[in-house]
């Protein structure tokens, strides 16, 4: 019994480690996956500019 207490107190001070060094290790995913081509997270207001006009077709018609 004493090594399965020991077993459980062993186990949660790793968990718990575990939560404080990913806690300090991850970021946000606007900041890990920043390039200048994308733009994952905190999109902003208008992704298109001041000046689009919605005039395209819904559906473009093929043929």
């Amino acid at each position: 019994m004493k090594a399965f207490v020991t077993a459980v107190v062993i186990a949660i001070i790793i968990a718990v480690a575990g939560l404080f060094a990913l806690g300090a290790i991850q970021k946000p995913v606007y900041q890990a996956f920043a390039t200048s081509s994308t733009r994952v997270g905190n999109p902003g207001h208008n992704l298109v500019g001041n000046a689009w006009k919605n005039t395209a077709p819904a559906h473009p018609q093929v043929g």
